[in-house]
C-alpha cells in the first residue's frame, strides 16, 4: 500500500491562474516507475575507453526495496565493465511518451551494481524469472549470473518542470502507487470512452475551457490531463475528491466528479 503522505506539488502548467494539486512524493512516483517498467538503459564504465560512459539495454526485475536486479552474461561488455568498476546508472522511462518523449516521466537510479550473494540467488531468479518469463531458458546458463543494483541515489523527472533528487532511503521505503497494475488500463478506457467526460472534468476542476482532452497519467490522488485549447495544447493536473486504492473505487470517484461536473453545466 502506498504511503499516504503528500509530498511535492504538480508543475501542471505555464499558466498561475491554476493552483497547485497535490501528488505523491519523488519518492512513490519513482518506485511506481521502475515497478511498472521491464527495461532500461544501464550506464557503466567503459574498461575499453577509460572514463567514458557506455549504454546498454537492459531488462530487469525488482526486489522489496526498489533495487533492480539484472541477468547478464559474463560475454557483455557492460558486465565487463562492472568487473572492472561496479559504479553505473540505470535510466528507466515510461514506454507511452505520447510523441513527446522530453514530457514523460523517467527516472535515473545510481549505484553499485554487484553479483548476487549464493544465498539470495534463488529469491533473486523468482524475482527476475515472474518480470521476464522467456528468461527461464537461459537463466540457468553457466556464463549468465544475477547482479543487483545497490542504490546510492534517484533522480526523478515527471515532466517539463517536474524534477528532483530522491535520496536512496525515501526511495527504499517508498511504495508503489496502488494503481500501478491498472493504470494503463484505466487511461486507456478512459480516453477511448470518455474523451467528452474529461472535458468536462478539466472545466469544473481544472478550469480549463478545451475541445478535446486526453488522460496521461493517474495515481492514488489525481490524474494529469492534455488539454486543447483555443491558446493552444496545455496541461492540467486534477486532484480526485478522495484518495483511491484499487480501480473500483477510482471508477466511483470519476463517476462522481463527472456528475458534479455535468450538474454544474447545466
Amino acid at each position: 500500500m502506498a504511503s499516504s503522505s503528500i509530498g511535492q506539488h504538480a508543475a501542471s502548467g505555464p499558466s498561475s491562474d491554476q493552483p497547485a494539486v497535490p501528488e505523491p512524493a519523488f519518492g512513490e512516483r519513482a518506485r511506481t516507475l521502475m515497478y511498472v517498467g521491464r527495461i532500461g538503459s544501464l550506464s557503466t564504465l567503459s574498461r575499453r575507453q577509460s572514463g567514458f560512459p557506455f549504454g546498454s539495454v537492459m531488462p530487469y526485475g525488482l526486489d522489496d526495496h526498489g533495487r533492480p536486479i539484472f541477468l547478464i552474461s559474463t560475454m557483455a561488455m557492460h558486465t565487463q565493465n562492472l568487473q572492472a568498476d561496479p559504479r553505473a546508472s540505470l535510466l528507466v522511462t515510461r514506454d507511452d511518451t505520447d510523441g513527446d518523449p522530453l514530457g514523460a516521466s523517467r527516472v535515473t537510479l545510481v549505484g553499485n551494481v554487484l553479483p548476487i550473494l549464493n544465498t539470495e540467488l534463488a529469491e533473486a531468479g523468482k524475482i527476475y524469472v515472474d518480470r521476464h518469463a522467456t528468461s527461464k531458458y537461459w537463466v540457468d546458463f553457466e556464463d549468465f549470473s544475477f547482479y543487483r543494483m545497490n542504490v546510492v541515489d534517484v533522480y526523478h523527472v515527471g515532466g517539463f518542470g517536474v524534477m528532483g533528487w530522491v535520496s536512496e532511503s525515501e526511495y527504499a521505503s517508498s511504495q508503489p502507487d496502488p494503481l500501478a497494475d491498472s493504470m494503463a488500463g484505466i487511461i486507456q478506457h478512459m480516453n477511448a470512452d470518455h474523451k467528452d467526460a474529461l472535458v468536462s472534468l478539466a472545466r469544473k476542476f481544472a478550469r480549463v475551457e478545451s475541445t478535446e482532452a486526453t488522460m496521461t497519467a493517474i495515481d492514488r490522488l489525481g490524474f494529469h490531463v492534455r488539454l486543447k485549447t483555443p491558446d493552444g495544447m496545455r496541461g492540467a493536473r486534477i486532484a480526485f475528491l478522495q484518495e483511491v486504492k484499487n480501480p473500483a473505487e477510482t471508477r466511483k470517484v470519476l463517476v462522481e466528479m463527472v456528475q458534479q461536473a455535468r450538474s454544474q453545466a447545466e
